[in-house]
């Protein structure tokens, strides 16, 4: 176990050596796919699945399905491989890769660097994909079998006869620096088409740029510059390895010298109250992976690479890197560093000898309890619209539940807050009735893992939530919280009405309106029917 100093969970399981392919490793993080850039099975959940794991040593996994992108050619700096994720993101939306697994392969996934993989990894979760695995080459192995003092580690690729629901091929070779501009990370533009927008803010740093690389590809832009006068850089590094490096090897110096903040290793920007904040009225670049209204604060947030961040911040508005004309800094990528942190002075050895007995099977003639899914659903509908009055897609969870509140811990207390910072929906709590139907669009309750986006919910009574989809995370934290949702791919279709009276039979997967037309939804899954009738999780399983 280690402290929080020592950095971001996913980063720290790759240096420390627990992550291995072939493995599956699940915590509270939505970008743990990150673990596929070395062939494991990174899942990210909520807080009860993962209490339940610490109780239980056991839970249930969706086998999802595979697509297949392939990445051919190869890109040059200043073209990095932030670059190449977004412009995936372009091509299949926020959305085009909902509750599925991404196989990267080509000659283009091969040659991406070990913190490339990284990055790419860890924006398939801004795809909507569940994981994501790319090859793992020699020096990759080399370098897990190091840091886990495990020899016998191999790698794991794709069976012959495995089947893909998609193949998407993308040529890199040709591909410009881009950037995600406010307030999707679907809003993808090429960087020429926005150079000399103004920059107040930077953010270097995070899961997905906070690796030795991605800072030394900064720190080779900002080398004997300064900032823009009256514009702020703050700088994170991903693990307190990645912060020793830079001390170690300059980077610290260059930082600093140039006028940036640097600060401890950790997520930073992605929480509320931390370092990579962005004010109202002011315009930010960031490194890391998500740019929906109010994520990392009240102004707006271009998502970019460190070489469009660096060189952006000298001229306090967006440059395009391919104008640099200097030198990239000599330094040793990710995987043949010999450096390694000592995080003895803060971790715990907590780890068995040997490995924790399975847990007990549940027992299969287990009576169950009709404790909170209702047969017959009767509630008035709330709509959750775009200002073009179609329901909205793409509501994140910090749309949901701010990440400001995540210190609320009593279920009471979280329903004021509910779409506290969506547009237009500022006074939603004041407003919704118990037994209410909440209706929005696709990908509902994409982004971060946090249960508080269904208890908010539960706390003011709402009876059901209806989408066309559901974030692959939020659909788990729904379904372990005995909560009621469908899914309904043709919901928009409905033309379903404000205040409308809706007549719902969960478990056959039905909507019956005054008129007494029938809207047909996904049925729910055994799974999703026993956790519901049971109460949640913990009762299904009778811990």
């Amino acid at each position: 176990m280690f402290d929080v100093l020592a950095g971001i969970g996913s980063h720290v399981n790759i240096e420390q050596g627990a992550a291995k392919p072939g493995t599956i490793v699940v915590g509270t993080d939505s970008h743990l796919n990150i673990l596929g850039c070395v062939g494991c099975f990174g899942q990210g959940m909520g807080d009860k699945d993962i209490a339940y794991i610490f109780a239980t040593g056991r839970n249930w996994f969706e086998v999802p399905a595979t697509m297949k992108i392939v990445l051919e050619g190869e890109i040059k700096f200043p073209v990095t491989a932030k670059d190449v994720a977004l412009e995936v993101i372009r091509r299949l939306g926020s959305a085009g890769a909902l509750g599925k697994v991404i196989e990267f392969e080509g000659h283009g996934a091969e040659h991406l660097s070990f913190s490339g993989k990284i990055t790419v990894a860890s924006m398939a979760t801004e795809m909507g994909a569940v994981a994501a695995f790319l090859p793992v080459d020699r020096k990759t192995l080399s370098y897990l079998r190091k840091r886990s003092g495990d020899p016998s580690i191999k790698g794991t690729t794709a069976d012959r006869s495995a089947r893909y629901t998609d193949t998407l091929s993308i040529d890199l070779s040709n591909l410009e620096p881009l950037a995600a501009c406010p307030p999707s990370p679907e809003n993808v533009r090429k960087i020429s088409e926005i150079v000399g927008a103004r920059v107040d803010t930077g953010f270097l740093g995070s899961c997905t740029n906070g690796r030795f690389e991605d800072l030394a590809q900064a720190a080779s832009v900002l080398k004997g510059r300064r900032i823009k006068e009256g514009a702020s850089l703050r700088v994170v590094p991903a693990t307190q390895e990645v912060y020793e490096r830079m001390v170690k090897e300059g980077l610290l110096k260059i930082f600093i010298e140039a006028g940036a903040l640097v600060s401890n290793a950790g997520c930073s920007g992605c929480a509320s109250g931390q370092i990579g904040m962005v004010g109202k009225g002011e315009v930010q670049l960031s490194t890391s992976n998500r740019n929906f209204a109010g994520k990392q604060g009240k102004g707006e947030t271009y998502l970019v690479s460190p070489a469009v961040l660096a060189a952006s911040m000298i001229e306090g508005k967006i440059v395009d890197p391919r104008t640099w004309k200097g030198e990239l800094l000599r330094f040793r990528p990710d995987e043949d560093s010999k450096h390694r942190a000592d995080l003895s002075m803060i971790s715990w050895r907590v780890m068995p000898e040997k490995p924790f007995p399975p847990g007990k099977p549940r027992a299969k003639q287990r009576p169950m309890k009709m404790a909170g899914c209702p047969k017959v659903i009767i509630g008035r509908a709330r709509l959750i619209t775009n200002p073009q009055g179609r329901l909205m897609d793409n509501i994140d969870t910090d749309m949901i539940f701010h990440n400001k509140y995540l210190a609320i811990t009593e279920l009471e207390k979280m329903g004021e807050h509910t779409f506290e910072t969506l547009a237009g929906y500022e006074r939603f709590a004041s407003t919704v009735k118990p037994g209410d139907v909440v209706i929005a669009g696709g990908n509902f309750g994409c982004g971060s893992s946090r249960q508080q986006a269904v208890d908010c919910f539960m706390a003011l009574g709402v009876s059901i939530i209806l989408t066309e989809s559901t974030g692959a995370i939020y659909k788990r934290n729904i379904i372990n919280s005995g909560f009621p949702f469908l899914e309904v791919p043709n919901l928009a279709e409905a033309l379903i009405r404000e205040g409308e009276e809706l007549e719902i039979d969960f478990e056959k997967g039905t909507i019956k309106r005054v008129s007494g037309t029938l809207i047909e939804a996904l049925a729910p899954t055994t799974v999703q029917l026993d956790i519901c009738r049971a109460g949640d999780l913990f009762a299904y399983s009778g811990e």
